[in-house]
């Protein structure tokens, strides 16, 4: 009998535990990114267009925004469920007098909490920022700077097969030329589908530095560094990144050399 009612209470922590486990990791939770990416663009569309009348703009409704959202909790490692302030969701929409910039979205910050509801953080660069002025001169909240949302605990959860890509961006501002003279540029890979690939070239002082190929995941960053050494005189390197994965700068980025 002690054996028994043992066993029964090694089962009975195993399963909390497991339980416990599997609430930890958001499984079983209502907040989902289906959810969330068929909830998101209502709102912010509503709100949208709640702004462009603050600025006497008549010319837009909800629809012909045809806002659509791609959302990711915590990159590519994490399952994409669950309450938490690490989702990130890609919004685009269609605006003909503000276009959006070449990747074609702008990216939003999400806090979404366990009772089914959101709180969104917006790009100022896009959006714009906290306070904006009416068409009566008055200093007003910007509706889509940051602003809250819910969803249906039970709505439809079936995948959207939305997807945006990934944005590579040069996060370095100089480069210094390592004991062989070569140099490296820093890039980050941001938020959307299949990650960041392609082809990096250089020039400096009038020599080609080489090509050399790169592959980031979502969400993380790297430093590419090229095959051939930087020209003792030339003072400024001049990168081409050519995206065959996600999208990129469309002119080359020149960084001055420092050297050691």
């Amino acid at each position: 009998m002690r054996r028994i009612i043992l066993g029964t209470l090694i089962a009975l922590i195993a399963a909390v535990a497991f339980g416990s486990a599997v609430a930890a990791g958001g499984h079983g939770s209502s907040v989902t990114q289906a959810r969330l990416e068929r909830s998101l663009p209502v709102a912010f569309a509503n709100l949208y267009v709640e702004k462009a009348r603050l600025l006497g703009r008549d010319d837009l409704t909800p629809e012909s925004l045809h806002a659509e959202a791609m959302c990711d909790k915590h990159g590519p490692d994490v399952a994409d469920v669950g309450p938490g302030g690490d989702w990130v969701c890609l919004i685009g929409w269609t605006d003909p007098k503000m276009p959006l910039p070449p990747e074609g979205y702008g990216k939003f910050e999400l806090n979404v909490h366990s009772n089914d509801c959101y709180t969104v953080t917006g790009p100022s660069k896009i959006i714009g920022f906290l306070t904006m002025t009416d068409t009566r001169g008055r200093e007003v909240p910007n509706p889509v700077f940051e602003f809250d949302g819910c969803f249906d605990p039970n709505g439809d959860n079936t995948a959207t097969d939305v997807s945006f890509p990934s944005l590579l961006t040069v996060t370095s501002t100089s480069v210094t030329p390592d004991d062989q003279g070569r140099v490296g540029l820093q890039v980050s890979c941001g938020a959307g589908s299949d990650g960041c690939s392609g082809t990096l070239t250089a020039t400096a002082g009038g020599r080609n530095l080489g090509a050399f190929p790169y592959s980031l995941r979502e969400q993380s960053t790297g430093t590419l560094t090229l095959p051939t050494s930087v020209p003792d005189g030339a003072d400024e390197v001049a990168f081409q990144l050519r995206p065959a994965t996600g999208v990129g700068p469309t002119s080359p980025a020149s960084l001055p050399v420092q050297r050691p």
